[in-house]
């Protein structure tokens, strides 16, 4: 039996990704002085023991080099609260936003985020127009909030039953 797929059309491809709910993150890391960031939502956990974590980023990101160069890379899982943080890290040459960042383990993550990891890139392989980067975790904290969702091309939240739901 022989497959034979069908052309692909990367709008539609696209839009049937989006279907699939992602969790929002920032990814950063230090080009000298300067903190470089942008907005991701491909993000696995590879693996406990070692721990290992991947992202997908872009041959065009302006980040790239930056990650490069560094070999290390803070993610921040952003909470509902963040919204603006995401856009203003996914949009280029935007209006400047005064981001509050802290340190872990050495590397700039965003204040208040839901989780926040350090990670120091061990491999970083080539997939179509995008490269991928497996990390090990060298330090992590967490604490509580509700996440910022992407799906079907727009921001979303957990809807959150009403009381009147919960004892239906």
């Amino acid at each position: 039996m022989s497959l034979v797929a069908p052309a692909i059309d990367p709008r539609e491809l696209r839009r049937a990704f989006g279907m699939f709910a992602t969790g929002v993150l920032i990814v950063t890391t230090r080009a000298g002085e300067r903190v470089h960031g942008m907005t991701a939502n491909s993000f696995t956990s590879v693996s406990l023991d070692p721990p290992l974590v991947l992202i997908c980023i872009d041959h065009r990101a302006s980040i790239r080099q930056a990650l490069n160069d560094h070999g290390h890379y803070g993610l921040s899982v952003l909470s509902e609260e963040q919204q603006h943080l995401s856009r203003h890290f996914s949009s280029r040459g935007g209006e400047p936003l005064d981001v509050g960042f802290e340190d872990l383990s050495g590397l700039p993550v965003v204040e208040g985020a839901l989780a926040q990891f350090a990670c120091r890139i061990t491999q970083a392989s080539d997939a179509g127009d995008h490269l991928i980067y497996i990390a090990e975790v060298i330090g992590y904290r967490h604490g509580p909030g509700e996440p910022l969702l992407y799906f079907g091309g727009g921001y979303k939240q957990l809807h959150k039953p009403q009381a009147s739901e919960m004892h239906a």
